[in-house]
């Protein structure tokens, strides 16, 4: 499989997922005129990589701003790390955040508690 890179934009966070590394970071705001149309790719290839890599997956968060829809495509992809980790494979994740920006660390916390695999939060002052 190959790796996915999608393009930052004023509303759109940039996306990078190497399948070797095993590794997927995001990065910047998300409030996309259509989300589903930005993380679709995403989605399907975190699907790809559960099913076919055999390997640790680790998501890499350090998100700005998210609107409602991305706030559920977020979820679509935490839902799908939660079900490989139920079966035993390793995933993780890790957000990042600026102190300053209080309701995106309200966000993240939310996302952490509904999560039984490995998610830490980091504070930047």
């Amino acid at each position: 499989m190959d790796n996915l890179i999608i393009a930052q934009s004023p509303s759109s966070p940039a996306i990078a997922a190497d399948w070797n590394a095993g590794v997927i970071s995001m990065r910047g705001d998300s409030y996309p005129e259509n989300s589903f149309e930005l993380f679709q790719p995403l989605i399907d290839w975190v699907e790809a990589y559960l099913a076919k890599a055999g390997r640790p997956l680790h998501l890499e968060l350090e998100l700005v701003y998210l609107n409602t829809s991305s706030i559920r495509s977020m979820m679509d992809i935490f839902d799908q790390m939660e079900v490989a980790h139920k079966k035993g494979q390793t995933v993780s994740a890790r957000w990042s955040y600026d102190a300053a920006n209080e309701r995106v660390g309200q966000l993240a916390e939310e996302f952490c508690e509904d999560c039984t695999f490995p998610f830490s939060i980091d504070v930047k002052s």
